[in-house]
């Protein structure tokens, strides 16, 4: 260094400051997860094959009904309205009251932390029925033996795969809020809840444990088996058969028989045509009760600049282009 040469210090540029953690833990599932799920998928799956014998041997109690379908439909709408239509797609905005309760509703159908099921579902949009699609049915292709192992896949084995959606990549907005961030983490937290409300409600209804336990046969074990197969089917079955009556890049088909159960997400051809639309049944007697609710929600202001579907977008979707549209509100 000579003399009069000015020593510059540089400053270093600021790092850029990772998102935080959005799970429970990092987007590999662990051996104790993988065990944790199947304990999930089995239990409630023996109860619901059970159910059939019990209800037909000792009957089943209307407060057991009313729990067990009050429940199903809570999670069922926080999955439909909540992380499907708003968080993963956003169909609509939502105050912040509203936000809040449809990640707590979603929770409570015990499908995984809300950042999670959001990064895999957009995943699945972005490669629909081709390849790093997460479930596609046609993972191993067209023939009979491959698509049955690929229904399969579709409707269970895909959430053993140890790796998984990259959360930070397909949900940093999710990640950067807060408050869902917290729900988000707090999944084991919301699964208790679910499972305890109904020998809860059960027990204090009754004021016996054996209302508390049947209570909590049909309003948890057999709810959670019947919606967790429920929502798997449209990833399975909605992917392999059904009408298609708009064009989509994918295999999404149309599956009446699932649309109550399914609070109108087997309206599934429509969705994958249009994405983003609030409604996915959307023609003449196609049952959406989810689009009804988001409706109310907007009436009540609860939600604002709602993506409904209008004729002339329909109709440039549309396969027969001699069909008539419809807006479907």
């Amino acid at each position: 260094m000579t003399a009069g040469t000015e020593v510059v210090e540089e400053t270093p540029a600021p790092a850029e400051t990772p998102l935080p953690s959005a799970t429970l833990g990092s987007d590999s599932k662990r051996s104790l997860e993988q065990i944790t799920l199947l304990l999930f998928i089995t239990l409630p799956f023996v109860a619901l094959v059970a159910a059939v014998p019990l209800a037909w041997g000792w009957g089943v109690s209307w407060l057991d009904l009313a729990l067990m379908a009050a429940m199903y439909f809570i999670g069922c709408h926080g999955i439909t309205i909540g992380f499907h239509r708003y968080f993963t797609h956003g169909a609509f905005k939502a105050k912040r009251p509203l936000r809040i309760a449809l990640a707590v509703m979603g929770s409570l159908a015990v499908e995984g932390p809300l950042v999670r099921w959001v990064a895999d579902h957009r995943k699945h949009h972005k490669f629909s029925d081709a390849e790093g699609d997460p479930h596609s049915p046609w993972r191993f292709g067209e023939t009979v033996p491959a698509l049955m192992k690929g229904l399969w896949w579709a409707h269970i084995g895909w959430m053993f795969d140890e790796e998984q959606t990259p959360q930070h990549k397909y949900a940093p907005d999710l990640i950067k809020d807060p408050a869902i961030r917290r729900i988000s983490r707090q999944f084991v937290l919301w699964t208790v809840v679910s499972l305890l409300v109904p020998p809860l409600v059960g027990g204090l209804v009754t004021l016996s444990w054996q209302g508390a336990a049947t209570a909590f046969f049909w309003g948890s074990l057999v709810r959670v088996g019947l919606l967790h197969h429920v929502t798997w089917s449209i990833n399975s079955i909605c992917h392999a058969v059904g009408k298609r009556p708009f064009k989509s890049r994918d295999r999404s088909g149309n599956v009446w028989w699932l649309a109550v159960l399914s609070c109108g997400e087997s309206w599934h051809n429509l969705h994958h045509a249009d994405p983003t639309c609030a409604r996915h049944g959307v023609m003449k007697g196609q049952l959406d009760s989810s689009a009804r609710l988001i409706r109310w929600f907007e009436k009540a202001g609860w939600a604002y600049d709602v993506r409904w579907p209008n004729a002339s977008r329909l109709d440039a979707k549309r396969l027969d282009a001699a069909a008539p549209g419809g807006t479907g509100r």
